[in-house]
């Protein structure tokens, strides 16, 4: 394709200038023709952080953004509650939609966002960069090839000693984020984790989730220098969340997120239990496949280098589906999935039961 696809991004704060923007600039087919940002300020900052110029429209008003001419796709990069808000004025435009994760903070709006794209015959995709880590991308495979037998169970988690990203901003407010570790940290490691066992279906759903740190200043994790602090702001979400999922194939999934716990290392994880083989992926250990020999545990997963950049493939790939028809790696079904996780996860800690979904 010739034709250089337009992209108007809205939302130009931290996740935005780290690596949607960056990625958008190695394109030689993506022109970035809009920004917007409800801070002129961060406007101003983001054009002299990429030294972009005048010909790029700017807008503090996302819906004026949706009304160029000409637009292809839109990245969304704003807080979580106007993911959905955002996706659905733009589908039903006409116009294709990236968002970052979390895909919604709600089931209903999850499944608004799904029916919009059906209805408007354009594509819709939410941020799920693990699944290009080289080691994921082997070891799908490796499962997809039957190697490691009936994945029937699988643990995963993203645990923080202390990084509460924001503190007292949207990330710690549950009327803007929809809540805390869990659907910030979780969607990541529940996708990955399901992601690797098939995508089975989940029918049923127990969790538990605590805030005992929203005292505590103390930060050793890069992470928590994403969102704005407000010494005076809300913090109404958890700061710990466990839970257990059950799939329509009879396998199981544990996870648990933390912005802060008395853990010795920060840590994301997936392991995963098959019949043949066994799995885990650590940020502290690397990625071992466990299997059996003649009585010996032997450890087959090969030496992973550095990955590039896993948003930016995660980009790539979507304008790889706009531009030349590459089949879609998530479907908005997905995102419904994982939000009715999340959102049971939640009920569930709340009433004291499991939820069936």
């Amino acid at each position: 394709m010739d034709k250089k696809l337009k992209v108007g991004i809205i939302g130009l704060g931290g996740i935005c200038k780290a690596v949607h923007m960056p990625a958008y600039q190695t394109m030689k087919n993506v022109e970035v023709a809009a920004i917007c940002d409800i801070n002129p300020d961060k406007i101003t900052q983001f054009k002299a952080k990429f030294e972009i110029d005048d010909s790029v429209l700017t807008f503090t008003d996302y819906k004026q953004l949706l009304d160029v001419e000409g637009l292809d796709f839109i990245d969304i990069c704003t807080p979580n509650y106007l993911h959905s808000v955002i996706a659905v004025e733009a589908l039903e435009k006409g116009i294709h939609v990236f968002t970052e994760k979390p895909d919604a903070v709600s089931p209903a709006e999850a499944e608004r966002m799904m029916h919009a794209a059906e209805k408007s015959g354009k594509h819709l995709m939410a941020m799920r960069n693990n699944r290009y880590r080289g080691n994921a991308k082997y070891l799908k495979k490796y499962i997809a090839d039957g190697r490691m037998g009936d994945v029937y169970c699988a643990r995963c988690g993203w645990i923080r000693r202390r990084g509460i990203p924001g503190k007292g901003g949207w990330f710690t407010t549950k009327e803007q984020s929809g809540g805390g570790p869990l659907i910030d940290l979780g969607v990541h490691m529940i996708d990955l984790a399901i992601w690797l066992m098939g995508n089975p279906r989940p029918v049923a759903v127990s969790g538990c989730t605590y805030r005992k740190f929203a005292d505590n200043d103390v930060s050793d994790s890069v992470n928590s220098d994403f969102g704005e602090k407000k010494a005076d702001g809300i913090f109404d979400v958890e700061d710990l969340a466990m839970g257990f999922i059950r799939f329509d194939n009879g396998a199981c999934l544990q996870i648990e997120t933390s912005w802060a716990s008395n853990v010795e290392k920060e840590e994301l994880f997936v392991e995963l239990r098959g019949t043949k083989a066994g799995c885990k992926f650590s940020s502290l250990t690397g990625t071992k496949i466990f299997t059996e020999e003649n009585g010996q545990i032997l450890d087959v997963a090969p030496v992973f280098g550095k990955d590039p950049s896993i948003h930016g493939q995660n980009l790539q790939h979507f304008v790889d589906v706009l531009a030349n028809g590459a089949e879609p790696a998530f479907k908005p079904l997905e995102g419904v999935h994982m939000i009715k996780i999340i959102s049971a996860i939640y009920e569930s800690a709340k009433l004291g039961h499991e939820i069936l979904l």
